[in-house]
């Protein structure tokens, strides 16, 4: 074999791989993402002062019970950080992100946080719990349904929290 053909040979070998793990067009998220998650935090004290914060302060309270595994979890994240939500959310709410693991494969981890109000089984991530500042949850019937967060519309989101009228 001579010399061309011998390296013409070696960069597809080389080429192949990397064609195979980098699409050339690789798909963005149509939304922002972030990694608010983390299961060395104390998550029942976070709660706990989310919603000391909120009494003080008579806002409500976003219990986001998720994980950064979670394609939703960071979806939902990240919308909340950015600046349309930051100016919403801010004087109207505490948010606790908790990580809650692997609840659906049976290694989850602070799953009496939401039994304690009302929710006895994380059936997907995230769940999201919006409570009164005494700790009354608000959307019993919608908390477990935010496992498509990173399908909806910025919009739709935006509108979902907006409609809880502040707290007086």
């Amino acid at each position: 074999m001579g010399l061309g053909r011998f390296l013409g040979l070696l960069l597809i070998a080389i080429a192949m791989p990397l064609a195979v793990a980098a699409p050339a067009h690789a798909a963005e998220a149509d939304h922002p993402e972030a990694r608010p998650f983390d299961e060395t935090r104390p998550a029942l004290a976070d709660v706990a002062l989310a919603l000391a914060r909120a009494a003080i302060n008579r806002k409500r309270v976003i219990l986001v019970m998720g994980a950064n595994w979670c394609h939703d979890s960071r979806g939902l994240a990240g919308w909340f950080a950015t600046r349309r939500f930051t100016d919403m959310l801010g004087p109207r709410y505490e948010i606790a992100y908790v990580d809650v693991g692997h609840p659906q494969e049976g290694e989850g981890r602070n799953l009496d946080i939401a039994q304690r109000f009302g929710i006895e089984e994380i059936v997907g991530t995230p769940t999201v719990l919006v409570l009164s500042p005494e700790g009354t949850l608000l959307n019993r019937e919608t908390a477990p349904t935010w496992r498509n967060a990173a399908s909806r519309s910025e919009a739709e989101i935006f509108d979902y929290f907006d409609a809880f009228e502040p707290e007086l």
